[in-house]
């Protein structure tokens, strides 16, 4: 099947930075979201370089949330002194019920933001450069038709690569059921951009579904061509265990089979079992697309 997923190459000196990025707001307003847990080693360094060039070097980036999702470590004082409004969880769940996971933290990010563009950003990347956030926000800004942009990016494997679950599991299962969207370079990419009016009508999987999840969604939603990739370079970022990722994995599947009508398949207690008998909850509870909450208020 041929794909309508289009790929934005933005260059560094044109449109991607400078006076043209400003313009391209035309009066609208870009939030940067970054949900963290215990992410003190490399939180403050990301705040302070989005801080001193996009806020108030450049003026593109209006708000920058660090949302703290219950961090045992100094993620919150560490990124309240680099500069960015920092909310807990615990300040959302106050008002809208407990949940958990990192689908809910982005959910409560888009919550207690505000950008008409809200640009997500994983609290343990230590390559960022200034420049992704406007390449990935600005084909919505640029585009009406444009809804999603996932960061597409290599992942050096001199320094221990990257993107398992995606190759052996997101990848596969969204070619078998989900084919127009199998050329997203990086569908569970932790860098992306989104419509506020867009997804603020979708539901949020509160776990690791979350970004397949929305990608889905969003293609259903809007058509498959509301969804672009833009190439950033090469990411690094701190890599998890194999245990840790077959949860992950795990909870991506759940995702995918839901969306494509097999949400029946998974009988009994959503747990992922392993060789030695113990058994993981998987987290496959949801949030509520925050535009009926705000109907409802």
């Amino acid at each position: 099947m041929s794909s309508s997923i289009r790929t934005f190459h933005l260059d560094r000196a044109g449109t991607a930075t400078g006076p043209a990025a400003l313009a391209a707001k035309a009066g609208r307003t870009v939030s940067v979201c970054i949900p963290c847990r215990d992410e003190a080693a490399t939180i403050g360094p990301l705040v302070t370089t989005i801080r001193d060039e996009l806020v108030e070097a450049a003026g593109f980036v209006d708000e920058l949330i660090v949302l703290d999702d219950r961090s045992t470590d100094d993620t919150a004082t560490v990124a309240a002194h680099a500069g960015a409004r920092v909310v807990s969880i615990d300040d959302v769940h106050a008002s809208y019920g407990a949940g958990r996971g990192k689908g809910n933290a982005l959910w409560a990010s888009l919550l207690v933001s505000s950008g008409d563009v809200v640009v997500w950003c994983d609290g343990d990347v230590t390559s960022l450069e200034p420049e992704w956030i406007q390449k990935l926000a600005l084909p919505i800004l640029t585009d009406e038709t444009v809804a999603l942009v996932k960061a597409l990016y290599d992942r050096p494997t001199s320094d221990g690569g990257g993107g398992r679950t995606t190759e052996l599991v997101a990848r596969p299962m969204l070619s078998r059921w989900f084919p127009e969207l199998a050329e997203v370079a990086q569908p569970l990419a932790g860098e992306y951009a989104v419509r506020r009016s867009v997804v603020e009508r979708l539901t949020f999987e509160q776990g690791w579904g979350v970004e397949v999840g929305l990608l889905i969604d969003v293609a259903r939603t809007c058509g498959v061509d509301a969804v672009g990739q833009v190439d950033l370079g090469s990411r690094l970022h701190r890599h998890r265990s194999l245990q840790s990722l077959s949860v992950q994995a795990a909870e991506v599947m759940a995702t995918i089979l839901d969306r494509a009508g097999h949400s029946d398949d998974r009988s009994g207690a959503p747990d992922l079992v392993r060789a030695d008998g113990s058994s993981v909850p998987l987290n496959v509870e949801r949030r509520r697309p925050i535009a009926s909450l705000r109907a409802a208020s």
